[in-house]
């Protein structure tokens, strides 16, 4: 099982990004994912949630309206387009598989000035 994220970057304030997930060893369809992030002397906080179609995505309150996860299931990927960005939003951003989470990405930065 192996989660690549990619699609970080610096960014201005009011700016967008959008964050991507390839993975590979198993199936995001019909799997619990979600992305997490951690700002710098801050703790681990889930930014948002996917898990199967009919069932509402999760939004943290901070990010509601201005986030956007989805999932493609034909390249096993899942993505967090992030729009409206904020200095605050600024943390590294993780992929993880389950509720409990099993597996983990590497993490892409996220820099809004």
């Amino acid at each position: 099982v192996q989660l690549v994220e990619s699609g970080g970057g610096s960014v201005q304030a009011g700016g967008s990004l959008r964050l991507s997930c390839a993975a590979s060893g198993f199936t995001v369809r019909g799997t619990f994912m979600a992305w997490f992030r951690q700002a710098p002397g801050k703790g681990l906080e889930t930014v948002s949630s996917l898990y199967s179609v009919g069932i509402n995505a999760y939004y943290a309150d901070s990010v509601k309206g201005r986030f956007t996860i989805s999932r493609d299931n034909a390249k096993n990927t899942v993505y967090l387009q992030m729009n409206s960005l904020k200095s605050e939003d600024t943390a590294l951003y993780y992929c993880v598989r389950g509720r409990v989470p099993d597996y983990w990405g590497q993490g892409t930065q996220v820099t809004v000035s």
